[in-house]
């Protein structure tokens, strides 16, 4: 006997809405006083992460990347920094954080991996006594325990003899495993945010694809927001969900990975994608490079910072800061010949 069908009246099925943010950032500056100039670090930047969302930010050196995660964090000199807009985490101010809930914050909810370990990790402590003192600011549990869950760590981001490296010193380590054991340390006390500063910079280019193998892992198993900082839109590709394109402190492109390797619209991506080699380039070929450099951060121009290097510009470039504007895929880009770039651009 068939199935009656379903009444008419009953409604389809709500399409599930999305994840709401768990870390937002809302017309993020960031300026450092002190100098001769104020120099303009951040300037403006929206940014929404979602739970177990893993988010690229790319761009040369000087766009602003690395001050973003430290404003995140909290890291950036008080005394020389001047930060506005809002930083929410968790529903969190993360301004009006103070004393022991800063501490707690660091590390507890948000944690960092550092460019180069061997100079974030302390040199006079072994690497298990530095996880166990992690571990114990943050639980009330005894010095066994919290070696145990070292060890648990060690094994999970898979480092080789994990009992012996516990007592191992930071010297002692490889460029590879201390970046696993810099990983292992961030993981200690079960963050919902993992902060990543350009990890696989200082290393191999075998020991960089473990690394970002290793850490899309541990993203999907933990469930893990990552913010991933770099310039090399490979790895960015590797890991992220989506990616977010940063020149000179403003958030210029920004959409779904592959909609941004494939349909790049503003003229800065196109020159990063097409200043980096490929397995079609011929052998002794020159790459397009990006002309000229990136701007003083203490004297930005009042238009487009990027109109002095683009070939497309034109004189309202130079005048006229362009929004970041939306668009039916998904992403954003902030560039007045945006609709045109593509095919001006093009090979």
């Amino acid at each position: 006997m068939s199935a009656s069908p379903a009444p008419l009246e009953t409604p389809p099925p709500a399409a599930s809405a999305p994840a709401a943010p768990y870390l937002s950032l809302r017309d993020l500056h960031v300026t450092f006083v002190g100098g001769r100039k104020p120099v303009h670090a951040v300037n403006g930047v929206d940014l929404a992460l979602a739970p177990g969302e893993a988010l690229a930010l790319i761009g040369e050196s000087g766009s602003g990347k690395s001050v973003t995660l430290r404003a995140l964090m909290r890291l950036n000199p008080e005394r020389k920094t001047k930060t506005t807009g809002e930083i929410l985490v968790g529903g969190r101010d993360v301004a009006r954080l103070d004393g022991k809930a800063l501490s707690l914050y660091r590390g507890g909810e948000v944690a960092m991996i550092f460019q180069e370990p061997l100079l974030a990790l302390d040199p006079v402590f072994t690497l298990g006594q530095q996880i166990v003192e992690a571990i114990r600011r943050h639980e009330r549990i005894d010095r066994a325990q919290a070696r145990a869950r070292a060890l648990a760590l060690f094994e999970r981001v898979r480092i080789p003899s994990p009992a012996k490296r516990l007592d191992a010193y930071p010297h002692e380590m490889s460029g590879g495993m201390r970046q696993r054991a810099m990983i292992a340390l961030a993981l200690a006390c079960n963050p919902r945010v993992l902060l990543a500063d350009e990890p696989t910079t200082a290393l191999d280019a075998t020991v960089q694809i473990q690394i970002l193998l290793l850490l899309r892992d541990l993203q999907r198993e933990l469930g893990l927001s990552i913010v991933f900082v770099t310039h090399d839109l490979g790895a960015a590709v590797e890991i992220a969900d989506r990616i977010v394109v940063m020149y000179a402190g403003r958030i210029v492109e920004e959409g779904p990975a592959r909609e941004i390797i494939r349909n790049p619209r503003h003229p800065y991506t196109i020159g990063l994608l097409k200043s980096r080699a490929d397995g079609a380039m011929k052998k002794g070929a020159r790459l397009d490079a990006i002309p000229g450099a990136p701007p003083d951060l203490a004297n930005l121009p009042a238009g487009c910072a990027f109109a002095a290097r683009c070939s497309i510009a034109e004189p309202r470039c130079r005048e006229i800061l362009p929004p970041l504007a939306r668009h039916a895929a998904g992403g954003g880009v902030r560039c007045l010949r945006a609709d045109e770039a593509p095919g001006l651009l093009a090979r």
